[in-house]
């Protein structure tokens, strides 16, 4: 189900689920800030999905609306988990959804971190 960003958050959401421990996930890392959990349909060798705590649809509603140290703590929580993952050599991607046309599936801001393979060209052509 594609998501439109501009939406206000809807906290039913799978990812507002696991936050509120409705929903086990395999956690990875966790802080005030955000929460990282393997992917349960994994589209690389290793692949974690990064969530911040607080009610953001989207890359563009977060960075709006999330004050400073949100910010800062949910970016350093990706370098963190990329770190503690050994991913940093050979390398890594990180990828963001926002709205339907980039196939966004959950009204929840996340950050995938894909590794372990090479990956190929950023897009098809």
């Amino acid at each position: 189900m594609a998501v439109d960003a501009t939406l206000p958050y809807d906290d039913s959401n799978i990812f507002a689920k696991i936050l509120r421990g409705e929903i086990p996930c395999a956690k990875v890392y966790e802080d005030d800030h955000a929460l990282a959990f393997n992917d349960i349909n994994p589209q690389a060798p290793t692949h974690i999905l990064v969530i911040p705590r607080g009610p953001y649809v989207s890359w563009d509603d977060f960075s709006a609306r999330a004050d400073d140290a949100e910010i800062a703590g949910f970016i350093r929580a990706v370098g963190a988990v990329a770190r503690e993952a050994g991913l940093v050599e050979p390398g890594y991607r990180l990828l963001a959804n926002v709205g339907p046309h980039s196939h966004q599936e959950v009204p929840h801001l996340h950050v995938h971190i894909l590794a372990g393979r090479p990956l190929g060209p950023m897009l098809a052509k």
